[in-house]
C-alpha cells in the first residue's frame, strides 16, 4: 500500500534550509554529503518537492551542465515538483511540474507510484500542505547535530501530540533518526 512520507533532514533546532534556502550546512557534517542508507525511505517509488528545494539541488550540483547527476539522489524515480514556474529541466530526469493543491495532484503521483510509497523530500510546507490535505501517513527525520540560526522550519504547521506515535528511534552516525506515523485528523 503506498504511503505518503515526509523524509528530510533538519538541524538540532528544526531548519531544514538555512536562511540562504541551503543544505550546505548538512552536507559539511559527517555522512551528510552520502548518506549511509538507513537515513533514506528504502521503498520510495516516487519523489515530490517543492520549487525552491529543485532549484537548490540543481544549482548546488550543476544538474543542468552535468544531468548524470540527477541520478545520484533521485535515480530514476519519477519526481513531481510543485511550482507556478517554468523550470528547466535535466536531460533524461523524469519529471513532473504541479500547480494546484496537493489533492488535486495526488490520482497522478500515486499512478506513478505504484505500490510504492511517496517521498517528499522537501520542503516543510509543501509536507504542511499534504498534512492539511490528510494525506500525510508518516514523519522521518534525520537530526544533524548543527544548531542554525534560522532557516527554513521543519514543518510549519501546529501537530500535538495525539497524532503522532513514534515508530523508531536511532542512532545512525551522527544522526539521531526519529520516525513518526501521523494518524488521521480526528472526525
Amino acid at each position: 500500500m503506498t504511503r505518503i512520507v515526509f523524509d528530510t533532514a533538519t538541524s538540532l533546532n528544526g531548519w531544514i534550509a538555512d536562511e540562504q534556502n541551503s543544505l550546505a550546512w548538512l552536507f559539511a557534517v559527517d555522512g551528510g554529503q552520502s548518506p549511509d542508507e538507513g537515513l533514506l525511505p528504502a521503498d520510495a517509488g516516487v519523489m515530490v518537492e517543492g520549487s525552491t528545494t529543485y532549484e537548490w539541488v540543481l544549482a548546488e550540483s550543476d544538474i543542468l551542465a552535468h544531468p548524470q547527476k540527477w541520478q545520484e539522489f533521485h535515480g530514476d524515480r519519477p519526481t513531481f515538483v510543485f511550482t507556478t514556474r517554468d523550470l528547466p529541466v535535466p536531460e533524461g530526469a523524469d519529471i513532473t511540474f504541479v500547480s494546484g493543491s496537493v489533492a488535486d495532484a495526488m490520482p497522478a503521483i500515486r499512478a506513478a507510484a505504484g505500490a510504492r510509497d511517496v517521498w517528499i523530500v522537501g520542503g516543510g510546507d509543501l509536507a504542511g500542505q499534504f498534512l492539511d490535505a490528510g494525506l500525510l501517513d508518516e514523519i522521518a527525520v534525520s537530526i544533524a547535530p548543527v544548531l542554525l540560526t534560522g532557516g527554513a522550519p521543519l514543518l510549519p504547521r501546529r501537530l500535538e501530540s495525539d497524532r503522532l506515535r513514534l515508530a523508531s528511534a536511532t542512532a545512525v552516525g551522527p544522526f539521531a533518526r526519529l520516525v513518526y506515523e501521523v494518524a488521521a485528523t480526528p472526525a
